[in-house]
């Protein structure tokens, strides 16, 4: 996220108009958009290295708190569709004091 938004402050100084004005400032600007963009595609690079190459395993090793939390997302969203459907199940009987009481808890 940290070089895209570099790359998006780049690409913002290049549609400035003090970049038609002075050649030295669009060259100083070009250069520094090039290399903004040379870092996203590194990163973005090593990010897919991590994910979907042999680096998952060192990337798992490097930030192990990472893992824990994809497994704690992944138990919450289970949860959260075992109970949706309990509301949705709810919704559809009659509305009688129990189950009303049951589809507001």
């Amino acid at each position: 996220a940290m070089s895209k938004s570099a790359v998006k402050i780049s690409s913002d100084l290049l549609s400035n108009p003090l970049c038609e004005q002075e050649p030295g400032f669009l060259e100083m600007v070009m250069a520094f958009d090039t290399a903004m963009k040379r870092m996203d595609s590194f990163n973005q690079e090593k990010v897919n290295w991590l994910w979907l190459g042999k680096g998952r395993a060192e990337f798992s090793s490097v930030f192990p708190s990472l893992n824990m939390a994809v497994k704690r997302r992944e138990q919450t969203l289970q949860d959260y569709k075992r109970l949706q459907s309990k509301v949705e199940k709810y919704e559809e009987k009659e509305r009688t004091g129990p189950v009303l009481a049951k589809l507001h808890q």
